[in-house]
């Protein structure tokens, strides 16, 4: 699901200015400007020349308003560059306080800074952070108990912040997977996406929500821990239409389960919206090497073929008797070499064994730990991608990751939905709410 890596790298320049971890909470007060420190308090009230004035300003006076202008221009640009609303520049004992219409609130609001939360149930924990909701360690059981941290993902928050992570871990939108030439059109109107994985849009755009810092909006530890991550994705926002509010809910359930609610309300115009939670699976463990040893079960008995440029044709081809049937239980590597790259392909799941209104996605095992993982869900398809594009990217703890080195089971609307009819429709209307559930579900 991840073209080369390279291709997101041109995309930084988006996020450091409003996101650097190097930015003070506090603005430190720069040293005043000479000529306000020379002006008493109450210069800008009487134009008399006050006798302590220095010489250079006995003058007439339409050049000193002249200065005046300059002094308050090159306060307001002070202020208007700070990260504070407004800096009081120091002059005599009484501070002098330039006047400056409040900022919007968009611009008023910081942005929570980046952070770590964890979520332990006494038999699993999960390591979480705001910046794309993303999973970034979860560690489960072994067949001898021995905890092991399954996911693939980065020691430092800045790899998921500056588009140099290939989605590890987190929650892609406001559109997942691909969409045709990065266009659609929808109650007569055209949208022109950003083109971020040519000649496509791929996952939301080169700022989709996975680069973006959620808000953490309830966090609760103890015996059934949860966090709920939410974030407001803006009309307009990498070419979509209408305000949307997302919520992404994690909880970890008595079993060894996480569960994931997510869920969007359009507030104002029709959208796509079609969410993906694109973790990198290593039942062996994130730094153990390929995963072409793992087997898979995919309850799936079709995928949706795609053109050169990896968008669906529009055909529903029946996996029985292909490289892409995995109906029974099937090593990852035993037919990779049939399929070009990897896998990286939709499977339209079918409608089998349903618990609480969820369907049966997958089964996945490693055969050396014994770990398996089902996954349930209420989406229309499941995106099987084996990390093709992977290649010596340095995750946690200095481990390599190469290709093949991890697993996506990215359960989805079908890429590529908006432009193509005989798809189930991924538009949400204004008073509709989108909802897509989640199970992980851990055994040995």
């Amino acid at each position: 699901m991840e073209q080369l890596v390279g291709a997101q790298h041109h995309h930084h320049h988006h996020h450091h200015h409003s996101l650097s971890p190097r930015t003070p909470r506090t603005p430190t007060r720069p040293h005043p400007h000479p000529l306000l420190q020379q002006l008493p308090s109450n210069r800008f009230r009487d134009h008399q020349i006050h006798h302590a004035a220095p010489r250079a300003l006995r003058v007439t006076p339409p050049f000193f308003l002249l200065l005046l202008a300059a002094v308050y221009l090159l306060a307001s640009f002070t202020i208007l560059s700070s990260p504070a609303p407004l800096l009081r520049l120091r002059s005599s004992p009484k501070a002098l306080l330039v006047p400056m219409p409040p900022p919007p609130a968009s611009v008023r609001a910081s942005p929570p800074s980046p952070e770590h939360f964890e979520l332990d149930n006494g038999r699993m924990r999960v390591r979480l952070t705001n910046v794309g909701a993303a999973i970034t360690s979860l560690l489960v059981p072994d067949k001898n108990g021995v905890l092991g941290d399954v996911v693939l993902g980065f020691d430092s928050l800045d790899p998921y912040l500056n588009g140099t992570s290939p989605y590890f871990g987190s929650i892609v939108g406001r559109v997942a997977n691909r969409i045709k030439d990065g266009k659609f059109s929808l109650d007569g109107v055209q949208y022109n996406l950003t083109i971020n994985n040519p000649p496509n849009t791929l996952h939301g755009g080169s700022k989709g929500f996975d680069k973006t810092i959620w808000e953490v909006a309830e966090y609760n530890k103890g015996d059934n821990p949860s966090i709920a991550f939410k974030y407001y994705s803006k009309d307009g926002e990498e070419g979509y239409p209408g305000d949307v509010s997302v919520t992404a809910r994690y909880s970890l359930l008595p079993t060894t389960t996480l569960k994931l609610e997510m869920e969007a309300i359009p507030l104002n115009k029709a959208t796509p919206i079609s969410l993906a939670q694109h973790t990198y699976w290593n039942l062996a463990g994130h730094n153990s090497g390929d995963v072409l040893e793992h087997s898979i079960q995919i309850w799936g008995s079709q995928i949706t073929p795609v053109d050169q440029t990896s968008i669906p044709t529009g055909e529903f081809m029946p996996v029985s008797g292909t490289p892409f049937d995995f109906l029974t239980e099937n090593k990852i590597g035993s037919r990779i070499s049939q399929v070009s790259g990897g896998y990286d392909h939709n499977y339209v799941l079918d409608s089998g064994e349903v618990r609480s209104s969820l369907r049966h996605v997958a089964k996945v095992t490693d055969p050396s730990s014994s770990r398996i993982l089902n996954i349930w869900a209420d989406a229309p398809g499941v995106q099987f991608y084996t990390g093709n594009f992977l290649y010596r990217i340095v995750g946690k703890g200095g481990a390599i990751y190469g290709k093949h080195a991890g697993l996506c089971l990215e359960t989805q609307g079908f890429p590529n939905a908006v432009n193509q009819l005989s798809f189930p429709s991924v538009i949400v209307h204004p008073g509709e709410k989108y909802r897509h559930t989640m199970l992980f579900e851990f055994s040995t």
